[in-house]
């Protein structure tokens, strides 16, 4: 046997964790993916339809900017997503994966649906205004509060609770709705006659007091967690929970508050879709937004300004793939490729923020 020892081969490429990028890296990486998505957009547009892609691209770009009504509708659909994502935050932040966002906002609309069809008639306007979003926030709150107390006491699988309620939430919306239209076709606009629960026109719109109240909401959540004693505790609870015992935090509580506050502003989501855009419930008045916005959470990194920007990056690609299947005659899914390509490349930009490659024979530090 020879003594000389056998030497391992170093690999092509080592993938290490970085210490931490700069504010300037990442906005370079993203931005980096962005173009390079749109390069790789531009040949699939040009070798699938033969189309201009620059063309392609000021179609999408009109979906959303091209007259003041559209641009308003994105910003209608910006506050809905932005309104889960914020409400997501607290409870990914404390790295319990609440994937209910869906039911929960539901529930919120269905309690405030059925508010305005029992109520609208025997409560005055702020009074039912008043009743409505506590119903709404309390039904939220609840669908949050049972699987937090599941994994609080006996440590369930926190992703697969949450997600199996969107679907009880989902059949107890069918059935409450086909009660409540009897033997109408459809349910249809809830208080047509006196339009009792629906929000008033500001500014030329109802929907424009769910962009205030978002706005605000924006900000109360970002001093919460970065400033509030409560936020304090959702980190450390996230970071380490043998930390935060040692630390003589009550983590069955943190988790338990946290998910209430978490659905609560789920429900609030459904209030301001019932009363404020859609006056109607249904199994879509989620619209899918509930698992769209755990994309907003998580890109964000919690903060709720960035939550703002990502929420409209996506509502543009979303309204412009729909403006680019409209105006050249394309299926839904083509449009939605051209969508997820650039979606794709974001999401993948994150590896590249949290982690560089190291190449045999650099003498570098890496690939940064």
């Amino acid at each position: 046997m020879s003594s000389e020892k056998t030497k391992v081969k170093e690999p092509f490429v080592r993938i290490v964790k970085r210490d931490g990028a700069t504010m300037k890296n990442k906005i370079l990486i993203r931005a980096a993916a962005i173009l390079l998505a749109l390069v790789v957009d531009a040949v699939f547009i040009f070798s699938v339809t033969g189309l201009n892609p620059l063309a392609v691209y000021g179609v999408m770009f009109n979906g959303t900017f091209m007259t003041p009504i559209r641009f308003s509708w994105a910003m209608r659909d910006l506050v809905t997503l932005l309104c889960i994502g914020i409400a997501l935050a607290p409870a990914f932040k404390m790295r319990f994966w609440n994937i209910g966002a869906e039911g929960q906002v539901l529930m919120g609309g269905l309690a405030t649906a059925l508010v305005m069809v029992k109520c609208g008639q025997s409560l005055p306007t702020p009074l039912l205004f008043l009743v409505m979003f506590l119903t709404s926030i309390i039904a939220g709150g609840v669908w949050g509060f049972i699987p937090a107390v599941f994994k609080a006491y006996w440590n369930t699988n926190e992703t697969l609770f949450t997600l199996m309620m969107n679907y009880v939430a989902t059949s107890i919306v069918a059935c409450m709705t086909n009660i409540m239209r009897g033997k109408a076709s459809s349910l249809g606009k809830l208080n047509m006659s006196n339009q009792a629960g629906w929000f008033p026109q500001f500014l030329g719109q109802r929907y424009n007091i769910n962009i205030l109240v978002v706005l605000i909401l924006m900000f109360v959540m970002y001093f919460y967690l970065k400033y509030s004693k409560q936020g304090y505790e959702i980190s450390v609870v996230g970071e380490s929970e043998n930390t935060a015992r040692y630390a003589g935090i009550n983590v069955r509580r943190v988790t338990i508050r946290t998910m209430i506050i978490s659905g609560a502003i789920c429900g609030l989501a459904g209030f301001l879709i019932v009363a404020g855009r859609d006056q109607t419930i249904s199994t879509a008045s989620a619209g899918g937004q509930g698992f769209t916005a755990i994309i907003v959470a998580w890109l964000a990194k919690f903060n709720t300004f960035y939550m703002a920007l990502i929420s409209f990056l996506l509502v543009f690609l979303s309204r412009g793939a729909s403006e680019i299947a409209s105006a050249y005659s394309l299926n839904d899914y083509a449009a939605s490729i051209i969508e997820g390509i650039i979606l794709f490349f974001i999401l993948g930009s994150e590896f590249f923020i949290n982690y560089r490659m190291i190449f045999r024979g650099s003498k570098h530090k890496g690939v940064q």
